[in-house]
């Protein structure tokens, strides 16, 4: 009887007496929500181009902020240095796809993302080589990023605005806005969409293959920036950084692979679900801790019930 007053009275009782606190999970939720849709439009970009999961989006993202705050640390000033980095996410892209991508064309699923998992080995060892392997500082001040916090007096208590975490939704709202749009209306991204439907068709139509992988790569690689930007303005760059974004793993779940619309919503439910669950439930009867497993709970209640995902495309194969 106690089990099921904490688990289905208490809670609720809390979120009376406490707003402030209700709302501030409420806030985290979204701001972790919107950074982990931003990590999982990095794999919906490229699966929706090329059918294949990229294993390696996590690494990405550290080895761009590696590399952003590498150039800087040469005496480069930062606007400069994410130039130069957006350079090198442009040079990786054409050199995963010359001589990753178009040598594996037709080839089955498993092996295209076999070469991912290789990706993803040789920008680690290429990362530690050439930065090492230590922790460093984000040049969040450097590149205009705000610090500091505002508060609202809300219920009796406060809720606390990190002046970073509004920057970072905003800039990743933002970004995934200007994707969509991009992907959507442009002939660019028409072509992205003939390429994901059939790429003999879009090839018969004088649609370059090779071209359009390029563009999702280095959109994917932008994506990888920018996620690695918020992130480490957060904590800092090292390569424990890649574990966050295996939560976009959930996330495309729930949204489905191909569904730019379903990691915005699927992101958002996992920010808000993972915030509130370990609050309210979580912390009171298992002890805390449980935001590192609970988004992976409901990516499995989803497989079981609907795998294709709240968004995804659902095959059906006539016998």
């Amino acid at each position: 009887m106690e089990l099921l007053s904490k688990i289905f009275i208490e809670p609720f009782e809390t979120m009376y007496a406490l707003p402030d606190l209700f709302l501030q999970a409420l806030w985290e939720g979204f701001v972790s929500g919107t950074l982990y849709s931003l990590i999982a439009l990095g794999f919906v970009l490229i699966f929706k181009a090329s059918g294949v999961f990229n294993f390696a989006q996590g690494i990405m993202v550290v080895f761009a902020a590696l590399v952003l705050v590498g150039i800087h640390a040469l005496g480069v000033p930062a606007y400069i240095a994410v130039l130069l980095t957006l350079g090198v996410m442009a040079l990786l892209a054409m050199t995963v796809v010359r001589f990753v991508m178009k040598p594996l064309v037709n080839q089955p699923d498993i092996i295209l993302f076999m070469s991912t998992i290789g990706i993803t080995f040789i920008l680690i060892a290429g990362g530690q080589l050439i930065f090492g392997g230590e922790p460093k500082a984000m040049i969040t001040t450097e590149l205009g990023l705000p610090t500091g916090s505002s508060d609202w007096e809300v219920g009796g208590g406060l809720v606390i605005f990190q002046h970073i975490d509004i920057a970072a939704a905003i800039i990743a709202a933002l970004l995934i806005a200007g994707l969509a749009l991009f992907f959507n209306k442009t002939k660019t991204g028409r072509a992205l969409r003939a390429v994901a439907d059939d790429h003999q068709a879009a090839l018969s139509v004088g649609i370059s293959l090779e071209r359009i992988w390029v563009i999702v790569w280095f959109a994917a690689g932008v994506v990888a920036l920018t996620a690695g930007i918020l992130w480490a303005a957060k904590s800092d760059v090292s390569f424990a950084l890649q574990v966050i974004a295996l939560k976009a793993l959930p996330v495309l779940v729930l949204g489905g692979f191909t569904s730019i619309p379903g990691a915005i919503i699927g992101g958002l439910i996992i920010g808000f679900g993972e915030k509130l669950f370990d609050l309210y439930w979580g912390s009171p009867i298992l002890g805390g801790g449980t935001e590192s497993w609970f988004a992976f709970i409901i990516a499995l209640i989803f497989l079981l019930y609907r795998p294709e995902g709240l968004f995804g495309e659902k095959h059906i194969e006539r016998i």
